[in-house]
């Protein structure tokens, strides 16, 4: 089989990062390159300003596909903000007469009829994932299939996770805007699990929170299923905003004495360090105490983690944690943050690292070894389990995400293919007046030039197109 290369795209608040790798014969993920920028056009994992973006991107891929002597057209993108949401559902479905056995379109039936879920006005499903399934009101282990087995009635529980119809708009016309094409959408905590976690921790019972610039993003993980998913509007940004308005200085200032001399607990500093901050132009240098410096950080950092160990909390499974915590995400990287967990969560925590499945050879491999990069390193390990699925035609377990299918076409949930949630919207991004023939020129040539093998499954693909072009035409979203 051919290891396909795939790119993996972080569109953060703070930054920009793409990340091209493929998978080798150790079985683990090579990154063959990546580029990182500082994100333009972002609040809170929202993309605001699609012109800023767009260039933010440009830029970061050209920088992973130069250090990767690779062409690059598509790429797997994550998603968080404050518009995602999750909740529970529940199915039933009565078994036809003609069938003996439970068979898998009726299993696919009972998936397709979650999309029929009520939703707020402009929301889309872009996440469904079973979490058990039940027959005659038996419920049924999750080693036990319900194909094949006998009953007259089949209900199934579900996690759903949805998205702002609108956000993944601007989310396809920025990445349009640099050249590329989306080859899937992907909940960012999701893909950090998929970096910083084994089957071990997912079967173990683990939480795993991912503390970027703008969202703090939890997933909960029990019995190799994932139950629970949030996104949290508190991140590291307030922590830098907090010190910046509390010492009075600038935002980049704020920042580099946040990663240098912060800590999240104010009795493991000193009382009497005191840290210079150069004067504006003649001013004289400010002098801020480490403890001080220590006490902003460890206020907003609580009511982050307050926040977090609500979540946990309200999902019913904080009893379950054998794994405990993952921190991961930029955030990850203040000092003493695994110990102020363990003291508010009062439950076991650690730094969730992405080198676990990073191949040794992969390019500045003590680089990436590192929590900020674990969303996008897990954006590419998610793109190559579902290129590798499509390639081999293999059944998705039968408790991992299923996708959006169109009436009459409910046996492909088999193939466990990721659903292309952008197809049929706009391919016209809105007009800006910083954009001119000559940027629209030079993006044009790049598209020419980033040109790959696309992966095989095309059949699939025009049954998406198919598909989504009905869902989005009758959505009522003016395109």
């Amino acid at each position: 089989m051919e290891n396909e290369i795939i790119v993996g795209l972080d569109i953060g608040t703070t930054k920009i990062a793409c990340f091209v790798g493929m998978r080798v014969e150790s079985g683990k993920v090579k990154i063959m390159g990546f580029g990182k920028t500082d994100s333009k056009g972002v609040e809170h994992g929202v993309v605001k300003s699609i012109t800023d973006t767009s260039e933010s991107i440009r830029r970061a891929v050209k920088d992973a596909a130069d250090q990767a002597d690779v062409d690059i057209d598509e790429v797997w993108v994550g998603i968080a903000g404050q518009h995602i949401q999750s909740r529970p559902s529940h199915g039933s479905i009565m078994i036809p007469a003609d069938h003996r056995l439970i068979e898998q379109e009726d299993v696919d039936r009972i998936i397709n009829e979650q999309y029929n879920t009520m939703l707020q006005p402009g929301e889309e499903i872009i996440h469904i994932f079973p979490q058990q399934y039940i027959v005659d009101r038996e419920p049924l282990s999750r080693e036990i299939s319900p194909v094949g087995v006998v009953g007259k009635m089949l209900e199934a529980d579900f996690h759903m996770v949805t998205a702002n119809v609108q956000n993944l708009q601007y989310i396809k016309y920025a990445v349009q805007d640099a050249g590329l094409h989306i080859k899937g959408v992907v909940l960012e905590p999701i893909a950090s699990a998929k970096a910083v976690l084994d089957d071990a921790d997912r079967d173990a019972g683990v939480a795993m929170v991912d503390i970027g610039g703008g969202t703090t993003d939890v997933a909960i993980f029990y019995d190799g299923i994932i139950r629970h998913t949030e996104v949290l509007p508190l991140a590291g940004n307030a922590i830098t905003n907090d010190i910046r308005e509390g010492c009075n200085i600038l935002k980049k200032q704020a920042e580099s004495l946040k990663i240098k001399f912060g800590s999240c607990l104010v009795s493991a500093v000193s009382e009497n360090d005191v840290i210079a901050i150069p004067g504006i132009r003649s001013q004289a240098p400010r002098e801020i105490y480490v403890k001080t410096l220590a006490g902003i950080i460890s206020a907003r950092t609580r009511m982050i983690l307050e926040q977090v160990d609500y979540s946990i909390k309200v999902s019913n499974y904080h009893k379950k944690l054998i794994a405990g915590i993952a921190l991961t995400g930029g955030g990850a990287q203040l000092k003493n943050i695994k110990e102020f967990c363990e003291l508010i969560t009062a439950t076991d925590t650690r730094i969730g690292i992405p080198n676990e499945h990073l191949d040794t050879s992969s390019v500045a491999f003590d680089e990436l070894a590192h929590p900020m990069y674990a969303t996008g390193i897990g954006l590419v390990l998610y793109g190559i389990e579902q290129s590798e699925r499509e390639q081999e035609g293999q059944e998705e377990e039968f408790f991992e995400e299923e996708t959006k299918l169109k009436p009459g076409e409910e046996k492909k949930a088999r193939d466990g293919q990721h659903v292309d949630i952008f197809e049929d919207m706009d391919d016209d991004a809105p007009s800006s007046d910083k954009s001119d023939s000559s940027d629209k020129s030079d993006s044009s040539d790049k598209s020419e030039k980033t040109k790959t093998k696309k992966p095989k499954g095309g059949n699939f693909d025009k049954t998406l197109k198919d598909f989504f072009g009905k869902v989005f035409g009758e959505s009522g979203i003016d395109d």
